[in-house]
């Protein structure tokens, strides 16, 4: 039998885990204790995510993982033994506490201090998220276990310590912290500048609002978790799926729900006839270029002569940007379906042009005479991508009439992991490689590398569109970096918008002439060790990537639009 290359294997264990993914799922429940589960950690382990860390090694704590998986999982989820999956619940009556994660906008419920509730809306992408995740959680919970407990289940005292520490029976400052974190990182395999790095990390604060239960709790609680899971055999963790999931998936209840209220609102405003242009993104970006030079204006303030510059000048005025904004042209939806994707409507005629940033440079007349519209959708999670997009293209009817929107763009801008370069640098797509399917999508992007001009680096090529974040192997990356596939970026949604794109034109809800654009600002280079996601945010340094995207984008969109090239 010929044997595998790493890649090979590390491909066959992602199949195996989205496989057992989909099984786990139709089956209605499973332990990750249980052989289900073990399969799963056993997966998960084999194609060792870049963005897990350590997580292989049983010797140490893998803590830049720990703190990427936890600032995008509800508070409390390491104390739960009892987690749901569902596809439709109404808890709006209840006095069930609704948790929204750090960085990662999905929709949960705190049923009991070790029960949490997910609701589901953005399809398969999200449950093989939070699946990993919770894998990952019970990878490290039984190291934990491991190090803590002799082979009779008795507890170190360093545990007991640790437990002090979590409960708040210790007053954490000077020697008692530096103790405390000492103890912890001897249990955890790691040095104690690491630990403390990650125990300070963890105990800041977003907006004055404390996300998680930090450091020293989170792991006593996930220890003590499988502690009990030993001794009682009813604490036993048990993930469950309920029908409604089943019936929800690869059914667009919410994106049909989205689309329709986004499609109303162009009627209601009369752009039914007039060219619509998507741009997929942030919902600041835009925002801030069109409109921040006027707010500033408003507010007597000195507006910079770089935009890059005046982007940070806007910061904590928000308020004062948006209302400007609606005062020419900007109308915001906020999300009322479930998806979690905002969207806000601009219509360029109202928009005072003599605010604008020197920067921009705007074709009025074009303006005038067009009348083009644009709507800025925030960002879908990987197969949510193709749902809301098939939704928003399709005719729909109103007043016993069917209408076709006359859409004339579609942009989407988003952050991807980089593999030729560094983070910061800029992507543009040719096509989109859906990893482990058959599934290839070609680009007529109508960006170029000559758009961005010279002091940024602009990389194109093909894009892989991956499972998930937490799906990523080095040696699966590296194959498509370095064989003819030549791909130099990888990111979660491209792919699943390009297939309703495509889709969208062979049943003719829109015209083949419509301009496609992809373009990606690199936030993580995957291959290279300590610029994963779990490394953190690019903060200040995504500022000039993400907003000369944007200004390309309304370039585009806003003056007349060049001859097609053909490469």
């Amino acid at each position: 039998m010929q044997d595998l290359t790493k890649a090979q294997k590390a491909r066959l264990a992602i199949r195996t885990f989205q496989t057992l993914a989909d099984a786990l799922t139709l089956r209605g429940n499973y332990r990750p204790s249980g052989k289900s589960g073990e399969k799963l950690a056993e997966s998960l382990k084999l194609f060792s995510p870049e963005i897990y860390g350590s997580m292989v090694d049983s010797r140490v704590m893998e803590l830049q993982g720990l703190e990427y998986v936890i600032d995008r999982m509800p508070r409390g989820i390491e104390k739960c033994n009892r987690i749901i999956l569902t596809g439709n619940e109404d808890f709006e009556n209840t006095t069930f506490e609704q948790v929204i994660p750090l960085k990662r906008r999905r929709l949960s419920y705190v049923v009991s201090e070790s029960e949490i509730c997910f609701v589901i809306t953005k399809g398969l992408t999200e449950v093989y998220d939070i699946l990993t995740h919770i894998t990952f959680l019970s990878i490290e919970s039984q190291k934990i276990q491991q190090q803590v407990c002799d082979k009779d289940g008795r507890t170190c005292s360093e545990w007991h310590d640790l437990g002090k520490a979590a409960n708040g029976e210790l007053v954490l400052e000077g020697a008692v912290l530096d103790q405390a974190i000492w103890n912890l990182s001897i249990l955890l395999g790691r040095t104690y500048r690491e630990t403390r790095e990650t125990y300070e990390s963890m105990i800041k604060t977003h907006h004055g609002q404390r996300y998680n239960n930090g450091l020293f709790s989170i792991i006593y609680s996930m220890g003590e978790r499988i502690i009990k899971e030993i001794k009682f055999p009813d604490e036993h963790l048990t993930i469950y799926f309920t029908p409604s999931l089943q019936e929800m998936i690869a059914h667009h209840k919410y994106a049909s729900k989205w689309a329709g209220t986004v499609k109303l609102h162009l009627v209601e405003r009369g752009f039914q006839e007039r060219p619509i242009h998507i741009i997929s993104s942030n919902m600041h970006s835009v925002k801030n270029i069109l409109y921040g030079a006027g707010a500033l204006q408003g507010m007597k303030e000195d507006i910079p002569t770089s935009l890059y510059e005046m982007i940070p000048t806007l910061k904590g005025k928000g308020e004062e940007v948006e209302a400007f904004a609606e005062q020419h042209g900007l109308t915001f939806l906020p999300d009322s379906s479930g998806s979690n994707i905002d969207v806000m409507v601009i219509d360029p005629a109202e928009i005072d042009h003599s605010s604008l940033h020197p920067d921009l440079n705007i074709d009025q007349e074009y303006i005038k005479n067009f009348k083009p519209v644009i709507v800025v959708m925030d960002y879908a999670f990987g197969t949510q991508a193709f749902e809301v997009m098939d939704e928003l293209l399709r005719p729909d009817r109103f007043e016993d009439k069917l209408l076709t929107f006359k859409f004339s763009s579609i942009s989407i801008m988003g952050k991807a992991g980089i593999l030729p370069g560094k983070k910061g640098d800029i992507i543009l797509a040719t096509a989109h490689v859906m990893e482990g399917t058959p599934h290839n999508y070609i680009v007529a992007n109508d960006l170029r590398p000559t758009d961005f001009g010279e002091k940024v680096n602009v990389y194109m090529g093909p894009m892989v569109t991956v499972l998930g974040t937490s799906l990523q192997n080095r040696d699966v990356l590296e194959r498509f970096y370095s064989s003819s596939w030549k791909a130099v970026g990888l990111e979660m949604e491209g792919g699943h918008y390009q297939r309703a794109i495509n889709a969208a034109v062979i049943q003719g809800h829109i015209s083949s002439q419509v301009r496609i654009r992809y373009a990606y600002y690199a936030s993580d280079n995957p291959l290279h060790g300590g610029q994963t996601l779990a490394a953190g945010s690019m903060g200040s340094e995504g500022i000039a990537p993400t907003y000369l995207i944007t200004k390309v984008l309304i370039h585009k969109i806003l003056n007349p639009p060049a001859d097609r090239r053909c490469d």
